[in-house]
């Protein structure tokens, strides 16, 4: 073989040679996927982690705050005691520096109510007001389309006249959102635990509780969170004889 011929023989077979063939860069293609999938799942895996842990300090954070601004509330929280306090005649008006703890229904959910007198009073206008004030927490259905509960606080500031009546109001604050739970326990002087709670019932003797256990459950995402305090009142009304 003369060197033309092998000459154009190299060359022949480098063109054979040149580019990929249709199954080769079908398996590359298949590689490039499988590799791609790999990385965006573990990306989005990196970005739910980091969505849940926001949605949770979210929560957490909220949470906190929620039960902060109770627990000031209930430390300045104001009873009348004997000999100023006597128990009510039938005809009375409720005593407006009692305790009245009950539960209520929002949609089909029920939740704990709590009221009581605090010189914990947070103006929501212009004009600075001091003195004792009516707290009540409560929780509302609010939202649409979807339903969502919140809990909110009232505050309302002393004397008003004997009609007066504790109403929900749209201007209350919001103190947490996305509720699934907002419950108390109420512990007399020997850690009896109930439910409800009336200073002026015959049942309670006249009494206020001497300690609250609250607990509120939120919901963050598909996930939800619980938080439980006990809180002891500064002062209390012991039973009447």
């Amino acid at each position: 073989m003369n060197r033309k011929s092998l000459a154009d023989v190299m060359i022949m077979t480098a063109g054979e040679n040149n580019g990929f063939t249709l199954m080769e860069i079908l398996i590359a293609i298949s590689i490039f996927a499988v590799v791609m999938s790999t990385i965006f799942g573990t990306f989005n895996a990196v970005i739910s982690r980091t969505d849940a842990i926001k949605n949770g300090m979210r929560g957490y954070e909220m949470a906190r705050t929620c039960l902060n601004r109770i627990t000031s509330d209930l430390n300045a929280i104001t009873i009348d005691q004997k000999p100023l306090y006597h128990p009510p005649d039938f005809n009375d008006p409720p005593d407006p520096y009692g305790v009245v703890g009950k539960e209520t229904y929002s949609g089909n959910t029920n939740f704990s109510q709590l009221r009581f007198a605090s010189t914990e009073h947070l103006s929501m206008n212009r004009h600075l007001e001091n003195g004792i004030a009516e707290i009540v927490y409560y929780v509302k259905e609010q939202g649409y389309p979807e339903s969502e509960f919140v809990l909110k606080r009232s505050d309302v500031v002393y004397p008003y006249d004997e009609t007066y009546e504790f109403e929900e109001k749209d201007s209350d604050p919001v103190l947490c959102e996305d509720i699934e739970e907002f419950s108390i326990l109420y512990f007399d002087k020997d850690e009896n635990e109930y439910e409800k709670w009336d200073s002026d019932s015959d049942f309670f003797k006249y009494s206020t509780p001497y300690a609250l256990r609250i607990k509120l459950k939120i919901k963050s995402g598909d996930s939800s969170y619980t938080f439980d305090t006990k809180i002891a009142l500064p002062v209390y009304r012991q039973k009447s004889d």
